[in-house]
């Protein structure tokens, strides 16, 4: 077997790969892996690899990695700096600790250390008992400190970080992995569950701190470098761009375990701002968690960000990014393989099938046949667009330009399958966040359509309206409470409005719905995202009924103490919303003679006949994927509207026309 050994110029900054390099150079593999990502530069009797401004152990472990990949036996240099013999015991150490590590997650942990964890956790988590997975967790969590949570929503991924907080706060103060602080980074909807579940698992409410971008920027940075920050600091990831010195400094100055939330959301692997402070605030974190119940939405590359956080200057992943491009692309069974296997002494991942949690009912779809007004207008719109979707020819010249297109017919189908006092509205209003070519508008805003629906409010209530009225008063007089989903803010509105005006008190919750902040007095605003969903838990609450937008707040709630049932009044084709929404009433605690319901409400021969089998299939597969990976890779399964869905709903509008 060729021998290669590594040598390391400190002045220089290049490590050397002396020995056999001419049998390195002719495995081409190996060759292409040096050539492409690790830059040399062949000397006398050498390969030399420049370090340049990266952590000389994370491009020695690269190389270790690439030639016990493909078959080259590694020696130390016996003349080596000290740098090298520092590297070689660091990796004999970090070796032993992964070994532990992967005990751990595979429930092979010293029976002793154990049950000091757990005694530890017991005495200091005084108002919440973890179950058997969620203890493992945090005590996995404890153990690395640096980590991943993969498990699905609903599992308790809050109260496994608060677990494993709890036992690193309570160690002495002079042990190497002592805690002193926690900074959450997370969506703003995430911010009053971490302290109400801080509170619920402590029994106190917690010292905490919200850096929103409704705070002053001076007022940051006074916390930031003040001596006593509070135990608990929430900042959104935006936040995070601008302070990155000062975040440098607290970090620095206090022992913290710093969380990444819903950590999908800094997955950007290309260079994003955003994934760049995240990664530049690990260097000096003591600790590193990242949560996610979705790894990877879109392919494999979405988690090299994340192991790059929590374990800065090691290589743990083993793939380049391009790599891990190609093994989702072409599914290398054999690659993906060894990924997981590299990354799994680093994660916990519990899947629904493991909470136990009694299964929903899922009731059959409610039909309602539009009344002869929204019927006609329907089909007016319908025939316009799906003759537009099937023309054969079309001059856009872009597929940026045709998706958007084809996404702004879809939302007019869906509005008047719903309401079609909704396209009076410009449909500019529903991509406020995008910059999109004016023709777009344009193509899909007809004048006629118009004219047609300009008195509709007032001539006819929308058949949902109604089919929701009579879903909530039979709900509400079984003394429940319900949670309607709705994707338009027009329909929230609306629907507020009806249900009201027939007697039943609603809130509506959605993005524009504030979360508290202390820059102003949260007393004097009687609406925020927190009392919304701390009033809808008490059993006195003075309304029963939540009318919510998926999009905005199908993540970080919680509703199942109090609410075990949902209506759909209208759904997109994207599958993770609709099921993100879902678990925000079926999640781990639920008592086992606690039944779930969920409502379909479908305007009969419409476009919601089509996105109810779409979101099925989409949701069935999902399920497999997310039971049966270790790493759920969704791959588009979960998209806003993609070609399969438009193929459906060709199918179906030729079917039904066929028909009539």
């Amino acid at each position: 077997m060729a021998n290669i050994s590594l040598d390391y110029d400190s002045t220089k900054k290049e490590i050397y790969l002396l020995g056999d390099i001419v049998e390195l150079q002719k495995n081409r593999f190996a060759w292409r892996y040096i050539r492409d990502y690790l830059h040399p530069h062949i000397e006398e009797n050498c390969i030399a690899i420049p370090v340049g401004d990266s952590e000389p152990f994370m491009v020695m472990a690269k190389i270790s990695a690439m030639l016990a990949k493909y078959g080259f036996s590694e020696s130390k240099n016996e003349n080596s700096e000290k740098i090298i013999e520092d590297y070689y015991e660091e990796e004999r150490r970090f070796t032993e600790f992964s070994k532990k590590a992967l005990e751990i997650r595979n429930n092979m942990c010293d029976k002793n250390e154990f049950e000091k964890f757990t005694q530890s956790v017991e005495q200091n988590l005084t108002a919440r008992s973890l179950y058997p997975l969620q203890l493992l967790s945090a005590y996995h969590m404890a153990f690395s400190q640096n980590a991943c949570n993969f498990s699905v929503p609903g599992s308790g991924k809050t109260s496994i970080v608060y677990g494993a907080y709890a036992y690193l706060h309570n160690l002495p103060k002079d042990d190497a992995k002592y805690i002193d602080r926690l900074l959450i980074v997370g969506p703003l909807s995430s911010f009053g569950p971490w302290e109400l579940e801080f509170k619920e698992c402590f029994g106190r409410n917690p010292r905490s701190k919200r850096l929103a971008g409704s705070v002053n920027k001076s007022d940051k940075q006074d916390y930031l470098s003040s001596k006593y920050p509070a135990e608990l600091t929430l900042i959104s990831y935006a936040s995070l761009i601008s302070l990155q010195k000062e975040i440098g400094f607290f970090l620095r100055m206090n022992k913290v375990m710093v969380v990444l939330d819903e950590a999908h959301k800094a997955k950007n692997s290309s260079g994003g701002i955003i994934a760049q402070s995240v990664l530049e605030m690990s260097k000096y974190s003591k600790a590193r968690i990242v949560l996610t119940g979705t790894p990877a939405p879109n392919g494999y590359e979405d988690i090299y960000n994340m192991f790059k956080f929590i374990w800065p200057n090691k290589d743990v992943i083993g793939f380049e990014i391009n790599q891990l491009r190609d093994i989702t692309i072409t599914g290398d069974s054999a690659r993906l393989s060894r990924l997981i296997d590299n990354i799994s002494p680093y994660f916990i991942r519990i899947r629904k099938s493991d909470l136990n949690i009694p299964p929903a009912t899922v009731h059959p779809p409610i039909y309602v046949s539009m009344g002869p007004l929204q019927q006609r207008i329907y089909d007016f719109v319908e025939k316009k667009y799906m003759d537009e979707f099937m023309a054969e020819g079309t001059t856009h010249t872009t597929s940026r330009f045709k998706a958007v297109l084809a996404q702004a017919r879809m939302i007019r189908l869906m509005q008047a399958a719903t309401d079609p006092a909704m396209i009076k509205a410009p449909l500019h209003s529903f991509f406020e966040d995008e910059e999109f070519p004016i023709e777009i508008y344009q193509s899909v805003d007809d004048s006629d359509v118009l004219k047609t629906i300009i008195d509709y409010e007032t001539n006819e209530v929308p058949a949902k309206y109604i089919a929701v009225k009579q879903l909530v008063d039979d709900i509400l007089s079984n003394n429940g409470k319900v949670v309607i989903w709705a994707t338009f803010i027009h329909t929230i509105h609306k629907l507020k409005k009806y249900l009201e005006n027939q007697g039943i008190a609603c809130q509506e919750l959605y993005g524009s719905i504030p979360v508290e902040s202390e820059d102003i007095d949260n007393d004097k605003i009687f609406v925020t995202r927190e009392k919304i969903v701390k009033a809808f838990q008490d059993t006195n609450c003075p309304f029963k009924v939540i009318i919510a937008n998926p999009s905005a707040v199908a993540e970080s709630i919680s509703l199942h103490k109090a609410c075990h049932n949902a209506i759909y009044v209208e759904r997109s084709f994207n599958a993770a919303h609709f099921v993100q929404s879902k678990d925000r009433i079926h999640r781990y605690g639920l008592k086992q003679d606690t039944i779930t319901n969920y409502f379909y409400i479908i305007s009969r021969n419409t476009i919601d006949e089509t996105i109810n089998i779409r979101l099925s299939e989409k949701e069935r597969r999902m399920t497999e994927i997310m039971e049966s990976m270790p790493i759920p890779l969704f791959n588009n399964v979960s998209d806003d509207l993609g070609d399969e869905d438009i193929k459906a709903l060709i199918k179906d509008y030729v079917r039904r026309t066929k028909k009539s």
